[in-house]
């Protein structure tokens, strides 16, 4: 992270909810059951119908062709109210911030990256140490 500050202010143009390749959103079973009591669904219904589990045991949501199962034909996310940290955390994710190019690189997705308020790196390091220290937890 070389720059001093980042400037972001998300869109809502659900571009970092799309992709192509080895994209997937990491579910906790704490996220899982604030999903489901937003819908208002049974553990086995969320489950059976929007978790996937990958190769090392990671818990995922599902993916709809190219698109995160949640991103509704709006380009809004259905469950915005309860949504993962992975997606709270957006753009602020290590492989982005970890460099000017990757940060530039993920700038052509992301039309809300280089808008808005700038957002000092000590804020950027704090959220991934808090991210971190959740994911070991």
């Amino acid at each position: 992270m070389s720059a001093r500050a980042f400037r972001f202010s998300c869109t809502g143009c659900g571009g970092c909810c799309t992709g192509r390749g080895d994209y997937y959103v990491a579910v906790t079973a704490e996220e899982q059951r604030r999903i489901r009591n937003l819908l208002e669904i049974s553990q086995a219904w969320f489950r059976r119908r929007y978790v996937t589990v990958l190769e090392d045991g990671t818990e995922s949501l599902r993916w709809a062709g190219d698109r995160c199962v949640f991103l509704g034909p709006d380009q809004r996310c259905r469950v915005y109210a309860a949504r993962p940290a992975q997606c709270r955390d957006y753009p602020f994710w290590p492989e982005v911030v970890g460099s000017d190019a990757a940060w530039r690189r993920e700038g052509k997705r992301c039309e809300g990256i280089g808008r808005g308020a700038r957002v000092p790196i000590a804020r950027v390091r704090r959220q991934l140490g808090i991210r971190r220290r959740a994911r070991k937890a």
